[in-house]
């Protein structure tokens, strides 16, 4: 028998041995990262419902809600994956790296639009407003269309459609209209220095009590505010639902003209006058 053919033929053992200790090493490597990658997305979205299902009982935004949720099931698949790269031995720390400063970059490039979200996201949570409600915000007034997270759309009076970024909103004063659910109507009724007070301030006392909008409590007030250059000044302050605050103003201010002029009542206006002297040359 031939030595050297037993040897050659045994040779191929070894590399067999050393094939298979190989294949089984990574074969459960392999596993195990698919098995992480597996329940690690499963718990993943498993948390995403439990946190959705959560806030939609403490009656968070919707809008919030979703980003919200998003936002963290995107951070826990990254999560996953990285943990299953390492079951690989596979060195994630540059990755890491690189994601990290990606996410730098990403954040000073987007640094106006993610002061937009902070904003929309305290807004969404505060509620210093709601949609419906007539607000000045940003330098503009109108009535809120909708809240997003990085923009607030607003139609103002004359019906145009305004777009505010939430930062502006939020960065000086918010006045809502309709927070308190009743509003004051602020008027001033001018009249002559020769007519009857008591009787101009029955005659609008009159006028308030007949229209149905204005609120009995608080009662409205109807006083002299100034003696001015031209007129003796009443101001006229009844109360209102936010709803009937311009239909009140503008029929009140038309009813006040009116019966003054059936009642006699004048409403001045500024008058001047102008004295000529006559200068006599020596």
């Amino acid at each position: 028998m031939d030595t050297n053919a037993v040897v050659q033929a045994a040779e191929p053992a070894p590399l067999m041995d050393t094939a298979m200790a190989v294949g089984m090493e990574y074969g459960v490597k392999i596993i195990a990262a698919l098995l992480v990658l597996v329940i690690g997305m499963w718990i993943a979205k498993a948390i995403r419902k439990g946190v959705a299902k959560l806030m939609q009982r403490r009656n968070v935004d919707p809008t919030l809600i979703s980003f919200v949720s998003s936002l963290l099931y995107v951070a826990l698949q990254v999560f996953v994956i990285v943990a299953a790269l390492e079951k690989l031995d596979i060195r994630t720390t540059s990755f890491i790296a690189i994601l990290g400063a990606a996410g730098l970059a990403v954040g000073l490039a987007l640094q106006g639009s993610l002061s937009n979200f902070a904003a929309g996201v305290l807004m969404i949570i505060f509620k210093p407003f709601k949609v419906g409600d007539f607000v000045e915000a940003g330098g503009v007034a109108g009535s809120v269309v909708e809240i997003g997270i990085f923009t607030t759309i607003l139609n103002t009076p004359d019906n145009k459609k305004v777009i505010v970024p939430n930062a502006h909103a939020t960065g000086g004063n918010i006045t809502n209209f309709n927070a308190n659910g009743t509003r004051r109507v602020d008027l001033v009724a001018g009249i002559s220095y020769g007519d009857d007070i008591d009787k101009a301030k029955a005659v609008i006392k009159a006028i308030l009590d007949a229209d149905a909008r204005i609120l009995k409590d608080p009662v409205p007030t109807v006083a002299v505010v100034a003696m001015a250059d031209s007129s003796v000044n009443i101001v006229v302050r009844p109360w209102v639902k936010g709803s009937d605050y311009w239909g009140v103003y503008f029929d009140t201010t038309e009813a006040i003209k009116k019966k003054f002029d059936e009642n006699d009542i004048t409403i001045p206006f500024p008058q001047r006058d102008v004295h000529i002297y006559e200068h006599k040359n020596d």
